[in-house]
């Protein structure tokens, strides 16, 4: 007689119309105060002189001045090019770059006169300020130039290009405090970057279909869009440290059949089924309903919950088989984080510190191999997050992804090269912790494709303590792309196609290093045990078939 024995059904749908309020706005878009209409059919580039606001008109060959409150033209001047493109304000002199010669122009606004007139060292889409020197985008890369005779000083790939294929059709640059403002109207988005190295450290949707000319001024970054004919305004001030958006119903069915094909007999079997909890990217409708009730819940030393199942004698053919449903409402999650806004490493709660500084067998946070990586990774760094940014860097210089079975410990990874996604994960929490800073790991059940995928190998990712921030996701494997846009993405970003399952900072006392749950038996004889693990999505308005 064969018996099957049903202790769970894990479905997660995720429903919650109290949090649906936080997506309200499809994302930062609704930030943008739309200020006013342009005359002007092609709009290029922006700049601010502390009194008007420039703008480049290609189509009539024309620099206008405008009222930054009503949009007003107060005077307009004559291109010094027949393609006017970027513009910038160096405090003296208005900066216009021009298409068709590749030349950067120095007007003299009051006198209406054309002063300077140096070579750029590439097409001048975008052009910008920096209290020093001009920063002029080409459409793939960005360059720092002397306004002395147009001297580069550095050069970096634009956030969106990789180094090969085609560009942006339009760049747009601004600076202020210390970071440049890149906008790109093939993406419609607009980056914070760094000016050493173009790392990005912030994006934000564009407030219209092709951004183009960017300027800031006052806390106020102002976005001209080239087709729509519309200038927009943010203040930066009112920028979210966390914006949710597309929130989408998901159901997800996670499954653990633990089979024993015999000939001995499974004394007793166990499952530990972690507990979902709502948090940033997921808001939970209410707790799991299980189809069969649990022996009990249980807390480990990271107060991660879990679902406990049992069975005891199964015989040839028999089965404990544990699933869970979950209801409720995914979203893209986004942190704008400012590196400047970030506080110290003493100002990390003593409490985290305690808990996710510790050691752990696949850290191994002593070893030699740890502290010459950190060492080569940080050189003199001392703020958390540019640490941060400079381990996932090294690592992702370091590391391929490779799916290869099993976990080796950090130093082994580190040194080998190559590593999956819970590898990665290991390196980054060991040097992430050996240097001070606090981190733990998340597991996922994720979207495979499409809503009807199923999961069977699922995901893990690291998340760092910001201090001024709390806990924020950083998928290093994830983030292991060409692109500085890439690169930055997935420091406080996370995509609404996973479940997160599990937080933990090393090895759970029921999941072990498992990702979302754990099974273990007791044989008496010989047992061939088949053990069955999968997370199957459904699409909204499909609920599973009950056990």
């Amino acid at each position: 007689m064969r018996r099957s024995i049903t202790a769970v059904g894990i479905a997660v749908v995720f429903y919650c119309a109290g949090l649906m309020a936080d997506a309200r706005h499809e994302g930062d878009q609704a930030l943008f105060e739309a200020r006013f209409t342009l005359t002007t059919d092609k709009a290029g580039g922006l700049a601010y002189d502390g009194a008007l606001l420039w703008i480049s008109d290609r189509v009539a060959q024309k620099i206008r001045g405008l009222d930054p409150r009503t949009g007003e033209e107060k005077i307009t001047l004559p291109a010094p090019g027949p393609w006017p493109t970027g513009l910038a304000f160096d405090g003296k002199l208005l900066w216009v770059g021009d298409r068709t010669r590749a030349r950067l122009f120095g007007v003299d606004t009051r006198r209406k006169l054309v002063v300077r007139d140096i070579e750029s060292p590439a097409n001048p889409l975008g052009l910008a300020f920096d209290g020093t020197f001009l920063w002029v985008a080409d459409g793939k890369q960005i360059h720092q130039v002397t306004t002395e005779d147009g001297t580069t000083i550095t050069t970096f790939n634009a956030p969106a290009f990789s180094g090969e294929g085609r560009g942006s059709e339009q760049l747009g640059l601004a600076f202020s405090d210390g970071y440049l403002w890149i906008s790109d109207r093939n993406q419609d988005k607009i980056y914070r970057a760094h000016p050493k190295k173009g790392d990005v450290v912030d994006m934000i949707p564009s407030p219209g279909p092709l951004p183009a000319g960017l300027a800031v001024t006052n806390g106020t970054l102002w976005v001209a869009d080239v087709d729509a004919r519309q200038v927009h305004a943010l203040r930066l001030s009112t920028l979210p440290r966390m914006v949710r958006r597309n929130p989408r119903q998901e159901v997800v069915v996670l499954q653990r059949r633990i089979t024993n094909q015999g000939p001995g007999v499974l004394k007793k079997a166990s499952v530990y089924v972690a507990v979902p909890e709502s948090g940033p990217g997921q808001a939970l409708a209410g707790e799991p309903v299980y189809s069969h009730p649990p022996k009990g819940f249980v807390s480990d030393q990271w107060g991660q919950r879990f679902a406990h199942f049992e069975a005891t004698d199964l015989g040839t053919n028999e089965a404990l088989t544990v699933t869970m449903t979950v209801r409720a409402t995914l979203f893209d999650v986004d942190f704008h984080l400012d590196p400047q806004k970030v506080g110290s490493l003493r100002d990390i709660p003593k409490a985290v510190k305690k808990q996710y500084l510790v050691d752990a067998s696949k850290f191994a946070l002593t070893h030699p191999s740890i502290k010459t990586h950190l060492k080569a990774a940080l050189g003199k760094e001392r703020r958390p997050y540019w640490m941060v940014r400079k381990i996932a860097r090294y690592i992702q210089d370091q590391m391929t992804y490779e799916l290869v079975g099993g976990w080796n410990i950090a130093p082994t990874v580190i040194d080998r090269g190559t590593g999956s996604c819970s590898e990665y994960t290991f390196v980054f929490i060991a040097m992430c912790r050996a240097a001070g800073i606090p981190a733990r790991y998340v597991g996922a059940v994720v979207v495979r494709g499409d809503d009807a995928s199923t999961d069977e190998v699922f995901h893990r990712w690291p998340e760092v303590y910001l201090p001024g921030y709390g806990w924020v996701p950083y998928d290093v494997q994830a983030g292991d792309k060409p692109t500085p846009e890439q690169q930055g993405a997935v420091i406080g970003s996370l995509p609404n196609r996973f479940i997160v399952t599990t937080k933990g900072g090393g090895a759970s006392e029921y999941i072990h290093w498992d990702y979302n749950s754990y099974a273990e038996w007791i044989c008496a004889g010989r047992c061939d045990v088949s053990d069955v693990h999968l997370g199957d999505w459904y699409p909204e308005g499909r609920e599973p078939q009950k056990p």
